[in-house]
């Protein structure tokens, strides 16, 4: 009886833990089982030969890899800079305590709307609002006289980057907002109130104490929207027909993962590819962590 009791919890968590470890570690180590071997996908993994770290030698020096890491970044950083800049001035906007602006709400679910739609329909809307001879952004701009002729958004490399930016920034700011608007809500009014009293301006409660106290909020968001961002995949393999064009400049590192598993039967690579951006996200979020909190790195460091 007693050994039934103490099996009880395993058994509870055991329908959890054996899904986890089909779907989720077994697939970790089949990949860098496949980054190992020269695997084209076809017929079982009998037919993966084992070729060593001749992979991750090629994934080295592989130039298609670097721009593709170069583009991914670009279109990020771009994206994520509008992004935080919106979302947090919003969040400011409707906390601030002397506004007390109303239809929070409303706000919220409209800001928060685009990231509900799929992305496979968001891509096409885009293709329309883009497209070079009918497109609607095109025929507003001449209208108003800002262009002359129209602007093949999608076949220049640095429109192209730029428009796939704007796209994930309109995409994802709601749901920076309302992470970032729950944050600064939680900080304490008395901190707040002690501020008016003593005169501080918008500006000094905003880097002494609104700042400071949503810095784990800030680097939850970044972190979490540099994992997305190093994954980007739907929308340039849909508004690019998977080839990344123009120039491979919309070329992202999973759509080169995509191309060279699905497209060329190099599983084998393409699972070297799948480790190398793991190890970028993973360095990066370093880099985050340590430019966000350098001042307690280097107290910790001191000690």
């Amino acid at each position: 009886m007693l050994r039934q009791r103490k099996l009880q919890p395993y058994a509870f968590i055991a329908p959890f833990l054996i899904v986890f470890l089909i779907f989720n570690i077994y697939p970790i180590f089949l990949t860098f089982y496949f980054s190992l071997t020269n695997y084209s996908g076809m017929g079982g993994i009998d037919n993966a030969t084992f070729i060593g770290l001749d992979n991750y030698r090629r994934l080295i020096t592989d130039g298609y890899f670097y721009k593709s890491i170069l583009n991914t970044i670009i279109i990020w950083v771009g994206g994520f800079a509008v992004q935080l800049l919106i979302a947090l001035g919003l969040a400011l906007v409707f906390s601030d305590i002397q506004l007390k602006l109303k239809g929070l709400g409303f706000f919220r679910t409209l800001f928060y709307l685009p990231n509900i739609v799929t992305v496979a329909s968001v891509s096409i809307l885009f293709s329309l609002i883009l497209d070079w001879n009918y497109g609607s952004l095109n025929q507003l701009l001449m209208q108003i006289g800002i262009l002359n002729q129209p602007i093949n958004w999608l076949n220049n490399p640095a429109y192209a980057q730029g428009s796939v930016s704007v796209i994930n920034t309109w995409m994802w700011f709601g749901q920076t907002f309302i992470i970032l608007y729950a944050g600064i809500a939680g900080i304490d009014n008395d901190l707040l109130e002690a501020s008016f009293i003593d005169g501080a301006n918008w500006w000094q409660r905003f880097r002494y104490i609104t700042l400071p106290q949503i810095k784990p909020i800030m680097l939850y968001v970044m972190i979490t929207s540099l994992i997305g961002g190093l994954q980007m995949f739907e929308l340039p393999q849909l508004l690019t027909d998977g080839t990344g064009s123009p120039q491979g400049s919309l070329r992202t590192i999973v759509l080169y993962l995509y191309n060279q598993s699905f497209l060329y039967n190099n599983f084998g690579y393409g699972s070297t590819i799948a480790y190398g951006l793991f190890f970028i996200t993973v360095i990066f979020s370093i880099i985050i962590f340590k430019t966000m909190y350098a001042d307690q790195v280097k107290e910790g460091e001191r000690r």
